[in-house]
């Protein structure tokens, strides 16, 4: 059956007909995303949700959309979403954080022009029959120094506008490396040396808690006189009010603002300032962008829909195209080799440790990581999910480590799983073959080559004469057929394990008598 997609906001024809392309159902109710009761009441059945910023995605809403896997918003803001209820649920959330990068970063010089040389009020008044040639005294970029607030994609285009322009450029970014900004042609300072230096401040950081009021009032009680301030990133990285004083006193010479804290902005502290410029968010707002982001979004839920491939998600390490189909077969591994531990484990988990050894430690292992700590928590967690596993293990105390190996042996590709409990540490380690099926390839360092069923038998045993006759004999009488049936040991008369396939659910009651077997140690029934 095909996926289904909803699109409850304005969306570019073009991107409707990229889902269609790709055999998938598309339902377009562009007015969709301002009623959320009717979103509510129809989510249940659609596999994906495509928005801009009109809807509005609430816990309420997620709770209905049963078969929702992802949801894609066209834009870079997922402010109208809630991440940690999707989260929960296992829904993937993506974005499109490139497709308005140039459009936004155009607008910011564009505001910086316009503040520099006071274009709108010039306008206004020469539009209004006034001609006050002498009023208007601007200043030239050419030869001044720009300090960007965040260097990622959008302040590196902006940086590369500046450039062209003869301007010095100064950057702040924690994550930009010494290589990248010469590469892109900026000084890296720290926040301190970029307020003292700038002539302009230009803001291309998402909001954070860390990146909350950047600029606060002592931060801009560090800038240089006579500073000029544009925000087109985010409303809340400036303090409104400590900018309006500082706008007042004449120590701040002009702030041209795209965001505000608080949006659709009706008041706000800096509006009437003469030495203010304003637009309503329109970073994003050209042809080119909104075509860009919409073409861009279809696309990318297209390929997770169909191929598993997870590009710009806010939640989940991104899967490229190429890389789904490799990782699928060891996704079923990791999960499997978790969930036969987190099985076996009934003390609280304190670690989970995953090892990656041969080939499989070239691919990437983030969502393996996820898909063993899911496998190994759900026993105790009905609701965990490979989104939302990792978060979930850390909130809970419990350490995650991967670690990457050399090939072992002859095996081209491993996974060594272990699962610290507070009892004892229990461990098992699987591979995939040519035949793409997870297989169990040792258990407590016990050799063992099985495959996974949905119904199998664990048993622990001594390794003494009589144990698999009296074993066969009981599942036999309980008129229960074995589908496989794999031994291993660690030395003749030693510990042995046996691990079973059987076609139906093991009862209560033969479980029971398996464990008065002579010699069992334990006797656990397994679901994968």
């Amino acid at each position: 059956m095909a996926p289904r997609v909803l699109i409850s906001d304005a969306l570019s024809p073009a991107a409707v007909q990229i889902f269609r392309d790709r055999g998938i159902e598309v339902d377009f109710q562009p007015a969709l995303g301002k009623d959320k009761d009717k979103l509510a009441a129809i989510i249940g059945d659609y596999d994906g949700l495509a928005i801009r910023s009109a809807s509005k995605v609430t816990p309420a809403i997620l709770a209905n959309g049963a078969k929702l896997k992802v949801i894609g918003r066209a834009g870079i803001g997922v402010d109208n979403v809630d991440i940690p209820a999707a989260t929960a649920k296992g829904i993937i959330v993506m974005n499109t954080p490139f497709g308005n990068s140039i459009t936004t970063a155009e607008h910011a010089v564009a505001m910086m022009f316009a503040i520099a040389r006071q274009i709108p009020d010039a306008d206004r008044t020469t539009q209004a029959g006034k001609w006050e040639k002498n009023k208007y005294m601007g200043v030239e970029l050419t030869s001044k120094t720009l300090g960007i607030i965040g260097c990622g994609n959008i302040g590196s285009i902006v940086a590369d506008r500046a450039l062209g322009l003869k301007m010095k450029v100064i950057a702040f970014d924690p994550y930009l490396s010494p290589e990248r900004a010469i590469s892109i042609g900026v000084e890296k300072v720290d926040l301190d040396d970029l307020l003292r230096r700038a002539d302009f401040i230009t803001l291309h950081v998402p909001m954070t808690a860390q990146t909350r009021n950047v600029l606060s009032r002592e931060a801009l009680a560090k800038t240089k006189k006579g500073v000029r301030i544009i925000n087109c990133a985010r409303g809340g990285l400036v303090d409104e009010v400590a900018l309006r004083e500082a706008l007042d006193s004449g120590h701040v010479a002009g702030a041209a603002f795209d965001v505000f804290s608080e949006e659709p902005a009706t008041t706000n502290p800096l509006f009437g300032h003469p030495n203010v410029i304003c637009t309503p968010h329109l970073g994003a707002a050209t042809n080119e962008a909104q075509e860009n982001v919409a073409l861009q979004v279809a696309e990318q839920m297209s390929d997770y829909l169909l191929s598993g491939a997870i590009t710009n998600a806010v939640n989940f390490p991104s899967i490229s195209a190429e890389e789904a189909p490799k990782l699928r077969p060891f996704v079923a591994l990791a999960e499997k080799l978790g969930s036969f531990l987190g099985q076996l484990t009934e003390a609280p988990i304190k670690g989970i440790r995953i090892e990656f050894e041969g080939a499989v430690a070239d691919l990437n292992v983030r969502p393996l990581t996820a898909a063993a700590v899911t496998g190994a928590l759900r026993p105790f967690l009905s609701d965990i999910n490979m989104v939302n596993a990792v978060g979930i293990a850390t909130d809970k105390g419990i350490t995650v480590d991967e670690v990457k190996r050399e090939a072992p042996g002859n095996l081209e590709s491993r996974i060594l799983i272990t699962v610290e409990a507070e009892d004892m540490p229990r461990h098992a380690a699987g591979t995939v073959l040519a035949d793409g099926k997870p297989r169990i390839v040792e258990i407590r360092h016990i050799a063992m080559d099985a495959e996974f069923a949905p119904h199998m038998l664990y048993v622990r045993n001594d390794d003494k004469p009589g144990f698999i006759g009296q074993f066969g004999m009981l599942l036999g009488n309980a008129g229960v057929n074995i589908a496989t049936f794999n031994l291993g040991r660690d030395k003749p008369g030693g510990d042995a394990i046996c691990f079973v396939a059987v076609d139906e659910k093991i009862s209560d009651d033969l479980l029971a008598s398996i464990h008065e077997i002579p010699h069992v140690k334990r006797a656990r029934r397994l679901v994968f």
